[in-house]
């Protein structure tokens, strides 16, 4: 079940982060893991988080001929992408605790905003996402029409 919506929140002083209910009631352990993995994704200031079976089905995606000697920019994409992953469990409190080099390589503040992205949730600023969100909204033709001559090509 894709992640939809958004929740304001905010990390506390020991870099946890409640997940909200609303994303809480899309996850089930059983079928998602019992864990998930956050991604730092300095483009848009966010950090990624995939559950652990959908990190384990794009990890895989890529790897049909795995290889000891990859060409050196899959080699290096591999060694960046996953030198900067860390896996965050669920405390009894439906809390993770962000990794705080990560919060702090990005900037991030502590009033967030949990965005449900599909197949993954990403935290935001909630002030830069806010002040961005109507000009986020106009493009949004514009990028479906993008991605759909993608598509045909």
């Amino acid at each position: 079940m894709p992640f939809t919506g958004q929740a304001q929140v905010n990390i506390d002083a020991k870099q946890r982060l409640a997940i909200p209910a609303k994303f809480r009631n899309r996850w089930d352990p059983d079928r998602d893991g019992s864990t998930w993995f956050c991604i730092p994704w300095p483009q848009t200031g966010s950090l990624r988080l995939y559950t652990q079976s959908m990190h384990n089905e794009l990890f895989t995606a890529g790897r049909r001929d795995p290889s000891l000697t990859p060409n050196e920019d899959q080699a290096e994409l591999d060694v960046i992408l996953h030198s900067v992953t860390e896996q965050v469990d669920v405390d009894a409190n439906n809390r993770i605790r962000l990794p705080a080099w990560q919060i702090e390589h990005l900037g991030l503040p502590r009033e967030v905003i949990v965005l449900g992205a599909g197949d993954r949730l990403e935290i935001r600023s909630r002030d830069d996402w806010q002040d961005q969100f109507n000009d986020r909204l106009a493009k949004m033709s514009d990028l479906a029409a993008l991605l759909a001559k993608r598509t045909q090509s």
